[in-house]
């Protein structure tokens, strides 16, 4: 039979398209592994950027060039070669071997701090003048540096020690030890916690964290030999102070250092026992320090001011309880053109929002409202009293630069488009800001605000990574959880070559606690790579964030309370719920996989629905909450003591006769932080209850696994599913 025109033109288009799909790429774990080879190539390009005041500057290895903001043009400010040759720095120790770290610490000076393999140095790039210059410290496993002063506080061998500017070292202690701690993090990190060291404005004073954890557990980790290691035969014990709820927890104090006479003070808190000290800041003067003080049921906090030359408490500015918890996240901001005026951060009206307060304790007015939550404070336009914020007003997905007028409140959208998840970075004056961003359908870009008039110039445009690559369809939405009312975003990563009238095998992914989300409007939505990688070997992937995640106010995170992991897979339920609408979910082979809380949720959902879940891979899993962290844990469960029903509905001890689908458990051996007693104790259950997980474990490895051992590990989860769920 003659074929007809039409005929022909198709039978060419399906040919074309047939060779078109298989010029296209797949990926490989070594491309999608944050640990893999190829990883860096696979991943949106970016721009290392920062300000010289308010002169934007794009930095590199060898070059440094300014920027102009209204156009985007770039001129050659500084190169390593002649910088080094030009200051003397020509011999190989000391020569700066990269300018892609500088910094401009003084907006008014033309002078950029470097290091080379031993020194930090200010070199004035006009002059071609080192103009100071301090010695590193190797062995500092904690370090904090005043560029007002020029000193250095460091902590060596669990001392403390200061330099001053003028390169004179003195040790503040000589008692510290693995039980007594200084200058480092303490209650675990929790409250916003990320260092222990914190110089006034001036550098003339430094308030520091002293840890005593003696009476604190020790849990007894175990380092097994390197291989390469032939020295060694027997593994060594490694104990971590690991406070449990409702156990014995460690006391901290806050010292404060006069680095002119070196005498130190010791704040007068009281008695620290079952008290947290959190969000240290200082006051302009740099004479008075404010702390927020919470006791350790976490239901209450006083933001309280201390006389740092004698330790005197001063007076309290604020006070916030609530019957569940009240978590104080920020310390306090000072307004840069009034001293004694400060913003404040608060959820007591059900949304993270900067009140204003004055010294006195006076609440002046809410300075940001609404049923959103602000989620950074980048700076300052000081000339024309205004607060640059990150929030998400616009969609709780969302993250959008604003500009908020303190003496009016009005809030304007200031950054390029007003969609997917911005990034800023703002000039000292206020005037300029970075805004790095990524769409679902972009990958990343960088413009150049006046945040002043809101006009932006496209800086930078990130090519796709992923050009000629196999790439799945990414989708998002919303359902209502489990109360009926409250909406809740999913994400989901069709399988490459999707067929509607097919059936696919589908894995949930969860995470589902406190303080993270999953489902953002990000690049791709804010799939994580590995998910790409199962829609290319045919898989359907659903990521849902219910109750008890971020960025969503109070009352969605607080749903959680005392219960941990119940409200959570009620509302994961509704996501099965859907899946269950869609045709092309199989859901005779429903899969699940987390990782932490994850890892939790996962146990909790395969054993809570064996009927539901076919296969199961739970990372680092919680499996009792009485053996979490007393920080963490008693926020969101009170103690075991207080709570004894709470702690006994959540316990996975207790379902380990209920678990009939495959589930493999990973651990790092080394876990300092979900502990392998709760992986070893759920296996005990499971032996005297006939049940049969599958079990590995990464010696040498904490809660996650580093390097390239993380292929390793997505490539072991992924052949778990290609086993028994395909």
């Amino acid at each position: 039979m003659k074929m007809t025109r039409r005929q022909g033109m198709t039978l060419l288009m399906l040919a074309l398209m047939a060779v078109t799909a298989a010029a296209q790429k797949t990926f490989t774990l070594e491309d999608l592994n944050f640990g893999g080879t190829n990883y860096r190539n696979m991943i949106p390009q970016n721009r290392s950027l920062t300000w010289w005041g308010d002169q934007l500057v794009h930095l590199s290895g060898d070059t440094c060039w300014t920027v102009n903001p209204v156009n985007g043009k770039e001129k050659v400010l500084i190169t390593r070669d002649k910088l080094n040759k030009a200051v003397g720095l020509t011999v190989d120790s000391v020569a700066v071997r990269s300018l892609a770290s500088a910094s401009f610490p003084y907006p008014d000076r033309p002078v950029v701090m470097l290091y080379n393999e031993t020194e930090r140095l200010l070199v004035n790039f006009k002059t071609r003048k080192v103009e100071w210059r301090e010695r590193l410290c190797d062995s500092a496993v904690a370090s904090e540096w005043n560029k007002q002063s020029h000193c250095e506080a460091y902590v060596m061998a669990d001392n403390l020690y200061v330099t001053d500017g003028a390169g004179n070292t003195r040790q503040v202690t000589s008692d510290g030890s693995r039980d007594l701690v200084y200058g480092q993090s303490v209650h675990r990190n929790e409250f916003g916690i990320e260092g222990g060291l914190f110089w006034n404005p001036q550098g003339t004073r430094l308030a520091f964290y002293r840890m005593d954890q003696s009476m604190v557990t020790d849990y007894p980790l175990v380092n097994v030999p390197e291989l390469e290691d032939t020295t060694r035969v027997i593994a060594e014990l490694a104990p971590e102070k690991y406070p449990m709820a409702g156990q014995t927890s460690h006391l901290v104090w806050v010292g404060v250092l006069n680095v002119a006479t070196g005498d130190t003070v010791y704040l007068k808190a009281g008695d620290p026992t079952d008290r947290y000290f959190s969000n240290i800041s200082w006051h302009p003067d740099g004479n008075i320090i404010y702390m927020m003080e919470g006791n350790r049921d976490q239901n209450e906090v006083n933001l309280v001011a201390y006389d740092a030359e004698t330790g005197n408490r001063l007076n309290s500015l604020y006070h916030e309880s609530h019957p569940k918890y009240v978590e104080p996240q920020h310390p306090i901001t000072f307004l840069p053109w009034n001293k004694e005026q400060f913003l404040l951060w608060s959820e007591k009206d059900g949304y993270n929002h900067l009140y204003l307060y004055d010294t006195s304790g006076n609440e002046l007015r809410q300075l940001t409202n609404g049923e959103w939550v602000v989620m950074e404070l980048l700076g300052f336009d000081v000339e024309q009293k205004a607060v640059i914020i990150a929030a998400n007003a616009e969609s709780p997905i969302q993250q959008n630069l604003y500009r908020v007028d303190v003496a009016s409140g009005k809030m304007t959208l200031i950054d390029e488009g007003g969609n997917g998840w911005h990034t800023g970075r703002l000039s000292a004056s206020g005037e300029w800001l970075i805004d790095s961003y990524q769409e679902p359908e972009v990958a990343r870009n960088i413009s150049i605000i006046d945040t002043r008039t809101g006009e932006d110039k496209r800086y930078f445009t990130a090519p796709d990574p992923w050009e000629g690559y196999t790439v799945p369809e990414y989708r998002c939405g919303t359902i209502k959880a489990a109360d009926g009312v409250t909406d809740l975003y999913y994400r989901m990563v069709m399988p490459v070559g999707f067929d509607p009238t097919q059936k696919y095998p589908t894995v949930v992914y969860v995470y589902g606690g406190p303080h993270a989300h999953n489902v953002d409007a990000r690049w791709h939505w804010g799939s994580r790579s590995w998910e790409t990688y199962m829609a290319q070997r045919g898989y359907l992937l659903f990521i849902l964030d219910n109750r008890g995640s971020e960025n969503r106010g109070r009352d969605f995170e607080q749903a959680t309370f005392r219960q941990l992991g119940q409200v959570e897979m009620q509302d994961q339920m509704c996501g099965v719920d859907f899946l269950r609408t869609l045709n092309y979910v199989d859901t005779a082979r429903l899969g699940v996989h987390g990782w932490s809380f994850g890892g939790f949720m996962t146990i909790t959902l395969m054993t809570n629905y064996p009927d539901v879940f076919k296969v199961g891979v739970a990372g680092g899993p919680v499996i009792d909450w009485k053996w979490y962290e007393v920080m963490y844990g008693e926020r969101y469960m009170d103690t075991p003591q207080t709570n004894p029903e709470g702690y006994e509905k959540t316990s996975l001890l207790n379902k380990a006769a209920d678990l009939k689908g495959r589930l493999q458990i990973i651990i790092g051996l080394n876990d300092p932080t979900v502990v392998p007693q709760h992986a070893y104790s759920f296996l005990k259950a499971c032996i005297a209850a006939g049940t049969q997980p599958d079990f590995f474990v990464y010696p040498g490895q904490g809660h996650n696994m580093r390097g390239h051992q993380s292929v390793h590990l997505h490539e072991r989860i992924t052949r778990y599913f290609d086993d028994y769920l395909k």
